[in-house]
Order: structure tokens, then sequence, then C-alpha cells
């Protein structure tokens, strides 16, 4: 192995080379900042691979617009493979000029996307709502198995989540309202405000939030991992419907688990004002429960858990939308996912919006 060499020639303004050129030849090249390199000498050079080219010639040609060098002395291989190189550098060395749009551009195309995402998710409404349809006359080819498989994942295993994370909004929203009923000798009335906060808005709301993060996000990957690796074209080719086989056991499943966690998130959450209420407010647990028992009214708890199915659905449409919808690579599984959480979370709040304005007026 004979090591890399290459020198200047200013009188031929020729770029010489002799040894083996390869990767790790780079410090062979001499300092050329102002130098014209006509001609490219490599009678002398004993190997050459595509690394060694590229360094050859970029180092004789340092931008696209400077005229090609002559390639002089090269073995027929080497000449081939420099010319290869040359060919390929020239396509990508090509800047392609990057166009930043504008407000109005940027708005037009948030928009034509949102709208492109409320057509496909009605489209798939309609889908969805055929395949049920020719279900219902035949429960022998519901997948009652994958249900309970998807029962247990999406249920059993969000529960620590969810009580963590409703005891602690319980503590600190039972505390920011004592240190203000504090100041009124109201603290009692603390229990009225943790108990319409977390069991109307806070609870159903987190639960989803948690739950969209979670299952949602787990259930687009799974499903566009599986386009990907083509299950799914498998599953069609054994005479079996995606939307039977996958779609609407996750979205029962969310159906059934969702409203469960809500409740599950009431308990924690009053678990946490109600500790919060003994060590700063002075109100026992006995206090406590008698003036839950007193002011709290059954339509509180349902309204909360009645948001829980529709909260769930959206969720489940969206998630298994988007999974479908994936390429076949592992940046559309990746962005999809990403949309999924996105598009949740936006529906959420919408949703909870038009619930809490048609609450009002229906005097709820």
């Amino acid at each position: 192995m004979t090591a890399a060499h290459a020198h200047f020639d200013e009188a031929q303004g020729a770029l010489i080379a002799s040894g083996d050129w390869h990767a790790d030849a780079a410090s062979a090249l001499p300092r050329l900042e102002g130098k014209a390199v006509r001609v490219l000498e490599g009678a002398a050079v004993t190997q050459l691979d595509t690394n060694g080219a590229w360094l050859l010639l970029n180092a004789a040609r340092p931008q696209p617009s400077d005229p090609m060098p002559e390639l002089r002395g090269f073995q027929p291989r080497h000449m081939a493979l420099l010319n290869l190189v040359a060919q390929h550098a020239a396509t990508t060395a090509a800047q392609i000029e990057v166009r930043h749009p504008g407000l109005l551009a940027a708005i037009g195309r948030g928009s034509l996307a949102m709208w492109g995402h409320v057509c496909g998710l009605v489209n798939f409404i309609g889908q969805l709502t055929i395949e049920l349809a020719r279900l219902m006359g035949k429960p022998e080819n519901w997948r009652w198995r994958e249900l309970g498989a998807q029962v247990s994942t999406v249920f059993a295993g969000a529960i620590p989540i969810v009580i963590g994370m409703m005891f602690l909004l319980g503590v600190v929203f039972a505390y920011l309202l004592g240190d203000q009923a504090l100041q009124y000798g109201a603290s009692i009335f603390v229990v009225d405000g943790l108990l319409l906060a977390i069991l109307r808005e806070i609870s159903p709301v987190i639960v989803a939030v948690l739950i969209s993060g979670r299952t949602g996000a787990a259930i687009t990957a799974q499903l566009g991992t599986m386009k990907v690796t083509e299950e799914i074209d498998a599953i069609t080719t054994l005479g079996l419907s995606p939307l039977a086989v996958l779609v609407i056991p996750r979205m029962l499943a969310l159906l059934i688990a969702l409203p469960l966690l809500i409740f599950i998130g009431d308990i924690a959450g009053i678990a946490g004002g109600m500790l919060v209420a003994q060590v700063q407010l002075d109100i026992s647990p006995n206090l406590f429960i008698d003036r839950m028992d007193s002011v709290l009214r059954l339509k509180t708890l349902l309204v909360g858990i009645l948001k829980g199915p529709v909260f769930a659905v959206f969720i489940a449409l969206i998630a298994c939308r988007m999974g479908l919808s994936a390429s076949r690579d592992a940046s559309s599984v990746g962005a999809n996912t990403t949309s999924t959480v996105v598009q949740s979370l936006v529906a959420i709040i919408v949703l909870n919006a038009i619930f809490a304005v048609l609450f009002v007026r229906l005097g709820i």
C-alpha cells in the first residue's frame, strides 16, 4: 500500500497525485487557496475509490461553477470512476432555491391541510359505518378476543398514570382554591369548587388528553407499522376487512375504557383535594365527605363521564385513520403519529367547548 501524495505545479497549473487515494487521504492534499487547477494529473495513482476521486475533484474544483480540470494520465478504470463521481457530484451540488412562503400562503396551506383531514375523517366515518352495519347481524364475526386484549391494554395500562396525574391536579387545585378561601373565611366552599372543577372539566379533559397521547399515538404507530410490513395487505388478501379486524376492536376498547378512567380520575382528584383540605384548611375527611354528600349532584358526575365516549370516538377515529393512511416508510409513520396527537388535542378542546356552551344553554 502506497501512501497518498499530491503537490501543485504552478507552472502548469496542475495538481499531481500519486499513491493510494481513499477516504483517509484528505491530509495529503496541498493548500490551494486562490489557485486555479487546470490539470489533474494521476499517472502515479495506484489505487482509487469513490472517496479518493471525490477528494481530488473537490480539491481541483471547489465550486460547482469552476471549470472542470483536464484529467490526465489516469488509468482507464480510474478515469471512468472520476467521470462517474464528477457527474453525480454536479447533480448533488445543484442548489435548490428555497422559497419561504408568505403569511397568506402559509395560512392557505394550513387551511387546505385541515380541510383534507376533515374530508378524510368524514370518508373514514362513512366506511366504518358501512362495516359496522355489516357486522350487526353477524356476532360471530366480531373480534371478541382482540377487543378483550385492547381493553386490557388501554384500561389497565393507563390506570397508574391517570391516578398519579389526577391526584396531583387535585392537590394543586385544592391548594390554590384554599389559599384564596382562607382570606375570606370560606374554607368549606373549597369542596364545592373542587368537585365542580374535577368532575365536570378537569378529569374528562385531562384523562382524554393522556389517552390521546398514550393510546392514540400507539394505535397510529401500530397500524402504520403494520402497513409498512404489509400485514394489512395480508389481512385483505385473506378476505378480511382491516376495519373489522383492527379498527372496530380498538374503538370499542376506547369507548369502554375512557369513561371508567374518567371515573377513576374523579376519585383520585377528590382524594388529592381531600388531603390538601385536611393539611391546609383543617377540614377533616369526615367533614369533607359530609359537605360533598350535601352539594354533589348526580348530573355533575354524569356530565363528566358522558363526555368520555364522545372523546373516545374521536380519538379512535383520528388514530386509526392516520395509521391506515401512513405511507410505506418510517418517516410517514412518525409524522402521522405526531399528527394524531395534535389532531386529538384540538378535537378534545373543541368538543369540550361545544359541551360547555351546550350545557349552559340546556341549564345542565
